[in-house]
């Protein structure tokens, strides 16, 4: 894979070798994370399913997030992340699931700028964790980019802990 992202190929190994399957919940990526582990054969050993849920109806429906949620922090939040995350690891039965919702631009706002994007991990028997990353505003396609790539590497983390 070009940019940052780890090695998939190597990615998909481990996770065969450990028996660790894996789920996205994605809204800004719109689909890159599950497409970019798919790009390669033997992903379907792994890869339980991605969720796109860009719109926040279908993040309540498929992922089961809080409509209090959403109206008290808004879709691009670490709480909203955090219940996107668990709900994919939830819904699908996957050990470990990554999520990730943005604002890849163009626009924003003073309280949330182009090039923020949070992300949610949740493996299971662990708690769930969340993080925010500033891309700033790199464009649209550089930030989705960089968005899929922070994933893989949480993936990828997340199984080399299990080792």
């Amino acid at each position: 894979m070009s940019g940052g992202g780890p090695d998939i190929g190597d990615l998909i190994q481990r996770a065969k070798s450990l028996g660790v399957t894996m789920a996205t919940a994605e809204s800004c990526t719109g689909g890159m994370v599950a497409a970019a582990l798919t790009d390669l054969p033997g992903s379907s050993a792994v890869l339980d399913r991605g969720y796109v849920t860009y719109s926040n109806a279908a993040k309540q429906d498929m992922l089961g997030v809080k409509p209090a949620t959403l109206d008290r922090y808004g879709a691009v939040s670490e709480e909203v992340a955090l219940e996107m995350a668990a709900g994919a690891r939830q819904r699908s039965g996957a050990t470990v699931a990554v999520s990730i919702t943005g604002i890849a631009g163009p626009g924003g706002s003073e309280f949330k700028p182009e090039g923020r994007v949070c992300f949610g991990l949740s493996r299971e028997g662990d708690a769930t964790t969340t993080e925010t990353i500033e891309f700033g505003a790199l464009g649209r396609a550089k930030v989705r980019q960089a968005s899929r790539d922070h994933a893989l590497l949480l993936l990828a983390g997340a199984i080399s802990q299990m080792e």
